[in-house]
């Protein structure tokens, strides 16, 4: 399956939020027809509104790809507008968080390809990362057209199995939430040290918005570029002794966070 046969049979977006509007505009930035779209949202926003795709409107029999961008809670009355295309040429893509393929292959029959993906709010400048996963009927050509997809919002990794969805969340999933909160301490601490609030918060925001592009740029591992900037005896040195204390520092507290939350994610799954 290519972009040409999507735009023929279409494409089903189910929800418009934040995550389901970020992945549109860049669907329709990339060349993707209008009308080759139909979106099912309860509230179009007035940019929905004005995208010229197709609103609320009846669906099409078989679409190539239905895409799943609900909050969880909402699955259960959305699903049904799409349960008669399972089992059948469709494929379908879910962002809902928490919830497993197995939940969709009940509700939308086991024999349809499915995939589940991860993505997180980054997504919505386009700087996101998104895991995939695919159930046993989900063929190579629908994770290449699942990646094509989501790469409209940032990049895409393909996972070996679904357990490893537990993982993901802890560290990317939930991570853009231990990063702002990073940057509020580092601007309460900036604070402490006589700047004012506002000058703390620009400095700490540019800070790791500027490290986290380099880390992305840079050919050397965030590692080596930690040693790079770190003169002997200097001041980042003196910072990195406290934060780097294997018993009190940054590793440990790191390793607990990433564990409470990937065990979090395991015990929604189970219920």
């Amino acid at each position: 399956m290519d972009m040409d046969e999507l735009a023929r049979r279409g494409l089903v977006l189910l929800g418009c939020g934040k995550m389901g509007s970020a992945m549109l505009q860049g669907w329709l930035s990339g060349g993707l027809p209008p009308k080759s779209v139909w979106v099912i949202d309860p509230n179009p926003s007035e940019w929905l509104q004005s995208t010229g795709v197709q609103i609320n409107a009846d669906l099409p029999v078989s679409p190539a790809i239905v895409l799943i961008a609900v909050k969880p809670q909402m699955m259960g009355d959305a699903l049904p507008d799409i349960a008669a295309m399972g089992n059948a040429e469709t494929l379908f893509v879910s962002v809902a968080a928490g919830t497993p393929i197995s939940s969709f292959e009940q509700a939308l029959g086991a024999q349809s390809p499915i995939i589940r993906a991860m993505p997180n709010t980054p997504a919505a400048v386009g700087r996101g990362i998104t895991a995939i996963i695919g159930n046993a009927h989900a063929q190579p050509h629908h994770l290449d057209l699942a990646e094509t997809l989501l790469s409209a919002v940032g990049q895409v990794v393909r996972l070996e199995n679904e357990d490893q969805m537990d993982a993901v969340t802890g560290v990317s999933g939930s991570g853009p939430a231990y990063v702002f909160h990073m940057i509020e301490c580092m601007a309460r601490a900036g604070e402490a040290q006589g700047l004012s609030p506002e000058l703390a918060m620009q400095l700490a925001q540019a800070t790791v918005a500027g490290a986290g592009a380099l880390a992305e740029a840079a050919d050397e591992t965030p590692a080596q570029l930690r040693v790079n900037v770190t003169s002997p005896n200097g001041t980042t040195q003196a910072g990195l002794e406290v934060l780097m204390d294997e018993a009190k520092g940054l590793p440990l507290l790191m390793k607990k966070t990433i564990a409470a939350a990937a065990d979090r994610s395991r015990e929604l799954r189970n219920g």
